[in-house]
């Protein structure tokens, strides 16, 4: 049985593709990182037609053969311009506090959290949700996040949640940016319809479909029928009462204004005066002619359509007055109608907040979330969010919670961490805290800023309070506090005792480093590394050690450890910095461009010097392009694979012509693939920004709705491009989104058709390269392996380099295992140490060579999941079972991973030890609650843990 287990172990590892349906295989040079999926390679313009040109320029002027050494001919006063604040000082070097949650053990965290959603009642499931936001808001995946938020907005009960998810999730995908578009802007469907929101109720599975806004205009009601014959006032002859108000008589039906209300009933038929009159004076009671006879309109018609919104301002106040309860209703909604922009909202808040009216409100709300981050700097706009006294008022008309002021105050973190606003904010966060995660979340933010603003004592004072709500990692914000008081020795017996308490994990040897000298502080740092690679710190201090004494080779060699698998701009930024003090301004001039590029506004030199401001001390230092240098510069740095090479030449080529839409297209796939998001989805939505045509700005937004999650909308975008205008982006997007499912036969012969109409549009050769690289793909998913070969061969012809992965495959299927193995060793010559192409190269050899190759692999990355299965398998198959567990645990401890946590389920299975058994599944289900096999897998443990009982 256990080898039965074994074989499946192995052929369920050797089935997963590396390359993604549709997808450009993820390879990295020295300089770069592999990320997650992406949209891959992008781009186009004038390169297909200058390619061959180009060639015939390399081959008699290579670039950089004619250009001088920098170094050489510099004078030394250079350094003192490039360098103006010196070299990095490692005593000035500490990591940053995070301001998100973090866990000593993140496996049971998220296993207790799906056990809790999965028994908690339908209306709570939002809230749950929300706490696991929270939790995956730490994670370097934005995906989880998103996703979770779309099912807190899917399971939303009451107006105020429906509000403030939809307008967050519009938010993710900063719509702000985008020119030309409105904040109140209907995406079709219910989930962020600003109609929809404002309906109450509980409606799970009608999120999805398409709302109502295309059929009923905002501001009108679905029954527009005229009602003028009712609307004039009730005949002398029909009514039996009038109210006088000054000298107007305004004639009403008894019955009809007594049915308004419990007092107006008690007033007109119990036994005050008023019920034996047939006029009652009505002066002084706070409601105008126009007003009454409005109210007398609306007993008869119960209708309000016809009147002016001051007159239904005026009613809604009589209504609160009256205790008229279906009136006030009415005029409630039909105002809540009525408010389009930030001129309504403002407009009506005050008359919504003093007459207790939820709907209104609520849409005066909604306008001023769906119109974040810029609403945040109108005085007008935040005066109704930051105090106490603005907190209540919100609160007395049902409209502050956590939820809001949790959304708020994260943009506020993004804008301004050390803003009064973000203070403001955070206070009433922890005021609206009511459970465990809400206060531990809420008190380590406002630790965190606090922090950032240097007021020690007050952070010191709200990490504790994290830390006694429960949050373990708010000890480091205490220490760290504590340490910048003079308390260092304190601090450090505060992150001892932690370690002691607690498992280790990477962050606590991190911060006990902090407080430590010579060999004991490189121990600690070593550990942090080997307990958790991606933290940066270790490898910058590592880095900037060895530049202080002289060894500029090793901190070159360091700080490249954690570039080439994750990129920051604090890391390119130490890298330039010691690039500049060798002399290669070429090089430093790489990293600033390419940091730039995912931080434009990036101050360097410990927040001294602008970035741009560098660029244009090192730009004269270097040989400058011309538009044909740029393209084969691209060409070769997207040929020997090297990602940050390439961001850096087309910010150099963006610079020269900014409103380049092609070239923002290019940038923002270049960053996916350095799983750089947020920067990938600014480039996008300047790309969209900048378009010249319909149908390229319909494929732009196709691929910010594809990114952010959503495959229907983007497929509808590259339709609607599609019948536009017949371009290659229009198709490829199509044909990638529909490949992002399991493809039939049917559906793969139409990606088929897809892509090969995209090779017939114009676009450039590094375009095309990647469509025949996944049309390659889909030909051997249907086995038509000669058919895949020769898209390979073809990218390859005009430089596609990754297609030697693609090619490898198909001489793997085809049983010619040395010739698949020599076309992996061609793409890491090409692409020098690369993680993936090692990674894959394995599959090709026998176990030892595949060991190396792998070991090799999570040298370069870390991140990759692969190695640590298969070794894991390898072990198991060995009968090294408790080493096993330990291979996949080491990865799972930085790296929360569905198929990691999978594995380790059924292994624990196998061992018998279903509790931990169970545990994973429901920590790979907290991931992807879907996963058929972890599902299956957690249904049998399930039934062996009863048997147990």
């Amino acid at each position: 049985m256990r080898a039965k287990m074994q074989h499946n172990i192995f052929t369920t590892m050797r089935s997963l593709k590396f390359i993604d349906r549709c997808k450009g295989t993820q390879v990295y040079a020295t300089g770069g990182g592999d990320g997650a999926t992406a949209a891959d390679d992008g781009g186009g313009g004038v390169g297909e037609k200058i390619f061959p040109q180009l060639q015939d320029h390399l081959r008699v002027h290579p670039i950089g053969s004619h250009r001088k050494n920098p170094s050489s001919d510099v004078a030394p006063a250079v350094f003192d311009t490039l360098l103006p604040y010196g070299l990095p000082v490692s005593d000035l070097l500490e990591p940053q506090i995070e301001s998100c949650q973090k866990f000593v053990d993140f496996i049971e965290v998220i296993a207790d959290l799906y056990r809790r959603i999965e028994k908690c009642p339908q209306f709570e499931k939002s809230g749950m949700y929300l706490e696991q936001c929270a939790i995956f808001r730490g994670l370097s995946d934005p995906k989880l996040f998103r996703r979770t938020l779309r099912s807190a907005r899917q399971h939303a009960v009451d107006v105020h949640s429906k509000i403030v998810l939809a307008a967050w999730l519009r938010y993710e995908r900063r719509e702000d940016e985008l020119i030309g578009t409105n904040s109140m802007d209907c995406s079709g469907r219910n989930i962020e319809c600003p109609k929809a929101t404002l309906v109450a109720g509980y409606n799970p599975e009608s999120v999805y479909d398409p709302c109502n806004c295309s059929r009923t205009p905002r501001g009108k009601f679905e029954d527009d029928s005229s009602i003028e014959d009712d609307e004039c006032s009730t005949a002398d002859d029909d009514g039996d009462m009038s109210f006088c108000i000054g000298d107007d008589e305004i004639r009403c039906i008894r019955s009809n204004i007594a049915s308004l209300s419990i007092p107006f009933r008690t007033m007109l038929y119990g036994g005050f005066r008023e019920s034996r009159r047939e006029r009652i004076h009505f002066t002084h009671n706070g409601i105008s002619v126009e007003g009454m006879r409005a109210v007398e309109v609306y007993s008869r018609t119960k209708r309000l359509d016809s009147f002016d919104p001051r007159i239904i301002l005026e009613l809604l106040s009589f209504s609160n007055r009256f205790c008229c309860d279906n009136l006030k209703s009415a005029c409630d909604a039909y105002l809540a109608s009525l408010v389009k922009d930030m001129e309504d909202a403002l407009l009506f808040i005050e008359h919504g907040l003093e007459e207790n009216a939820y709907l209104l409100v609520a849409a005066c709300l909604q306008v001023f979330l769906r119109e974040l981050p810029n609403s945040m700097h109108s005085p007008s706009v935040m005066k109704l969010f930051c105090s106490s006294d603005a907190r209540e008022r919100l609160a007395l008309v049902g409209h502050a919670s956590f939820l809001l002021y949790n959304f708020l105050s994260q943009i506020a973190m993004e804008e301004d961490m050390k803003s009064n606003a973000t203070v403001m904010l955070l206070e009433r966060l922890t005021e609206c805290a009511t459970e465990s995660w809400q206060k531990q979340l809420a008190f380590h933010q406002l630790g965190v800023v606090m922090f950032e603003r240097k007021e020690y004592k007050d952070a010191q004072s709200w990490f504790e309070a994290a830390f006694e709500s429960g949050h373990i990692y708010s000890l480091v914000g205490v220490a760290r506090a504590k340490f910048k008081r003079g308390h260092k020795y304190s601090a450090y017996k505060l992150i001892n005792s932690l370690i002691s308490d607690y498992k280790p994990v990477g962050w606590m040897h991190q911060e006990r480093s902090l407080y430590c000298v010579g060999r004991e502080k490189m121990l600690d740092l070593e550990i942090a590394t080997e307990l958790d690679p991606t933290l940066s710190f270790p490898y910058k201090y590592r880095a900037v050690s060895f530049l202080e004494d002289n060894r500029i080779g090793a901190a070159i060699s360091e700080i490249n450890k954690i570039i080439g698998f994750k990129i920051s701009p604090d890391c390119l930024e130490l890298r330039a910095w010691i690039l500049i003090a060798m002399g290669d301004y070429e090089g430093a001039l790489r990293d600033v461009r390419a940091l730039l590029t995912l931080e434009p506004n990036y101050m360097m030199f410990h927040g001294k010097m602008h970035g741009d401001h560098l660029v244009e001390l090192l730009s004269p230092l270097v040989q400058q392009w011309n538009q044909g240098d740029c393209w084969l510069q691209l060409y070769n740095q997207w040929s020997s694979v090297d990602d940050i090479g390439s961001l850096a030449v087309v910010h150099y080529m963006l610079a020269n012509d900014p409103g380049k839409s092609l070239l923002r297209f290019r940038q923002s796939l270049l960053l996916l693939r350095l799983n750089c998001q947020k920067a990938a989805m600014r480039s996008l939505r300047l790309a969209r920004n900048h378009s010249t045509s319909e149908h390229e700005r319909l494929v732009y937004e196709g691929w910010i709705w594809y990114d952010t999650g959503h495959r229907d909308e983007a497929l509808a975008k590259a339709e609607e491009s599609i019948s536009n205008h017949r371009s290659f982006e229009a198709f490829f997007l199509k044909a990638y989104a529909l490949a992002d499912s399991s493809l039939d036969q049917e559906s793969s012969a139409y990606v088929i058709q897809l892509l090969e109409d995209a090779l017939r549009c114009p676009s450039d050769g590094l375009r095309k390269g990647q469509a025949l690289n996944n049309l390659g793909s889909v030909y051997v998913d249907c086995e038509k392996l000669d058919l895949a070969a020769d898209c390979y061969l073809n990218a390859l012809d005009i430089k596609h380099t990754r297609a030697h992965q693609g090619l490898a495959r198909v001489f793997h299927l085809k049983n010619q295992r040395k010739a698949a193995y020599d076309e992996m060793t061609k793409l890491i010559q090409k692409a020098r140490n690369n993680a993936s192409a090692y990674e894959k190269r394995s599959e090709y050899c026998d176990r030892d060579m595949a060991k190396s190759d792998l070991l090799m692999a999570t040298q370069l990355d870390p991140l990759r999941t692969y190695p640590y299965r298969y070794r894991a398998a390898v072990l198991m198959d060995d009968h090294k079972e408790e080493e096993a567990i330990t291979e996949l645990t080491k990865a799972l401890d930085f790296k929360p991973d569905l198929q990691l946590l999978h594995l380790r389920a059924a292994f624990h299975d196998s061992m018998g030890d279903y509790i931990s058994s169970v545990r994973d599944c429901e920590a790979a289900l907290c991931l992807d609650p879907n996963h058929a096999d972890t599902l299956e897998l957690y249904n049998k443990v399930r039934e062996q843990v009863k048997e147990q009982k």
